[in-house]
């Protein structure tokens, strides 16, 4: 059993673009609507997939079950999702000590780039880059499976107030 300790938040500026060390396409959907947990199939260009249950409360500390799928049977899945299909492209980027996972969406979510970092500890303390904007953590629009429900796309200018990066909004 695994746990994820993660905190997220917005992007702002293109100076991360050159740090980072790789990329993947990612396909996901999201198999249940509402409810105590998220059940997710994610597809990677590279041909891996996998199966993910996270409970939905877009707290710090979850819990994640993860399985591989075979390609088929994730595409499968994949066509049985309620809502959007989330597409994105994530970037590894390295600083300091620590890697941040850059997911630049794509499809309904274009225009929303959201950065990711592991911790060890819920109280962990990080060095922020200057390219990291404002923290949503917690803030369940920006968690994948409500992008799924209400994307990016769709949010009024009062619902990305909290984005005011010009040509991103």
């Amino acid at each position: 059993m695994s746990v994820e300790i993660e905190r997220k938040f917005l992007v702002c500026g293109e100076e991360w673009q050159q740090l980072a060390t790789s990329r993947t396409h990612i396909r996901q959907a999201y198999l249940t609507n509402g409810g105590r947990v998220s059940i997710r199939v994610r597809i990677k260009r590279d041909g891996e997939a996998t199966l993910t249950i996270k409970p939905r409360e877009p707290k710090l500390h979850r819990l994640e079950l993860e399985y591989p799928l075979p390609m088929s049977e994730a595409e499968a899945l994949l066509r049985l999702r309620h809502g959007a299909a989330i597409e994105k492209i994530r970037h590894v980027v390295p600083w300091g000590y620590r890697t941040w996972e850059i997911d630049v969406f794509s499809g309904e979510n274009i225009g929303l780039i959201i950065a990711e970092i592991e911790l060890k500890h819920e109280h962990e303390t990080i060095d922020l880059p200057n390219w990291i904007g404002a923290e949503v953590t917690g803030q369940c629009r920006y968690y994948n499976s409500s992008l799924a429900q209400h994307p990016y796309c769709s949010w009024t200018r009062l619902e990305r107030a909290d984005y005011p990066i010009e040509g991103l909004t």
